[in-house]
């Protein structure tokens, strides 16, 4: 498959490896990405025999960009995983997730365990540690999601000069001139932007949190020390969140977990398959 629709929105999805009976993982990206992501992660999952699913997700493909941070809200995200399982013709799967992607992936395995075989969260916290650890150094490391709060300046400011402001931030945190110019040209595409920034401002919308449920699928937690975003007490609390076999594992890497560590990513990933 190439891709799927819900709700009059297409998502593309690049689908690699078809045999009948394979493990299905579903790799999520996070912001400013896109499935290409994956792209060190998929071959390595596919050698081993795992098919692998890699939309991209709402606000990301060009077919799905709906206006209003309303549709961006966490149940919606998790609506189009579903969406992507059935029209895949998969059960359950193997659920992977960076970033932006990894907190809808702490979502699905939350609120839908029945499609979920196992998580592998990538650097992301659980939601309710994230939250927890606000007072112990993740505000002062979440700051910039206020400034992503405010109508139009943020889109004004890092795409002016062709994406100059939010190509250098990418490269701040240790991406590669190729791939921040690669995701930068996705950002500038039209409303391309506006969408990625409102999965940010669907945090405000009243009685659309994605929730504190306790995940019961067993989940590995890859956490990269040198990420800028996440504060190790969110890290640190994120086992008291997982009631099932959780596994720690702790990389001396930067944020870019799919891009830079892909062999780890995907032994993380079989690990989970393999049990």
């Amino acid at each position: 498959m190439d891709g799927f629709t819900r709700g009059g929105l297409r998502f593309d999805v690049r689908d690699v490896g078809t045999a009948d009976g394979a493990p299905v993982a579903v790799l999520l990206h996070g912001f400013p990405q896109d499935g290409s992501a994956y792209d060190a992660v998929v071959p390595l999952l596919h050698d081993a025999g795992v098919r692998t699913l890699v939309p991209d997700q709402r606000g990301y493909s060009p077919g799905a960009r709906p206006r209003g941070r309303r549709a961006y809200v966490v149940g919606e995200l998790v609506a189009d995983v579903v969406t992507l399982l059935d029209a895949a013709g998969v059960g359950s799967a193997h659920l992977v997730g960076h970033d932006w992607g990894g907190a809808v992936a702490w979502a699905v395995a939350a609120r839908r365990p029945d499609r979920v075989a196992s998580l592998t969260a990538l650097g992301t916290p659980h939601p309710t540690a994230l939250r927890a650890g606000l007072p112990r150094g993740q505000l002062r490391r979440s700051r910039y999601v206020g400034t992503f709060q405010l109508p139009g300046l943020p889109e004004r400011s890092l795409l002016a000069d062709d994406g100059a402001r939010l190509r250098g931030a990418l490269r701040r945190t240790g991406l590669e001139p190729d791939l921040a110019d690669r995701y930068v040209a996705r950002m500038c595409e039209p409303g391309a932007l506006t969408a990625a920034l409102a999965w940010y401002r669907a945090l405000g919308v009243p009685r659309a949190r994605s929730g504190d449920r306790t995940v019961r699928v067993p989940t590995t937690y890859v956490s990269a020390r040198r990420d800028p975003f996440f504060a190790p007490a969110s890290v640190e609390a994120t086992a008291r969140h997982v009631d099932a076999p959780f596994t720690r594992v702790d990389l001396d890497a930067d944020h870019w977990l799919p891009e830079h560590r892909p062999a780890d990513v995907a032994a993380a990933v079989l690990g989970q398959v393999r049990a």
